[in-house]
């Protein structure tokens, strides 16, 4: 069983945390991805975040519902 965190790839500097959840289908909707952020159902690096247009950059880990993700950041 491995512990690895699964990735997602993000071309700018940095994502806004609403867009993480809707990309990685951790909601099914930008509107219910917000919601979810408002009520403080997410963890970004271990802390709640409750700023739905939160700066998410390359290192961050995303927390919501039991799944995690890690934020990567394409190299140009």
């Amino acid at each position: 069983m491995s512990n690895e965190i699964p990735t997602t790839t993000i071309r700018d500097s940095f994502i806004e945390l609403y867009k993480i959840l809707k990309r990685e289908n951790m909601a099914a909707s930008g509107g219910e991805a917000k919601y979810i952020i408002s009520q403080g159902m997410v963890r970004v690096n271990g802390e709640v975040e409750t700023r739905k247009r939160r700066k998410t950059v390359a290192g961050d880990v995303v927390e919501c519902n039991g799944e995690k993700v890690m934020v990567l950041s394409k190299k140009s």
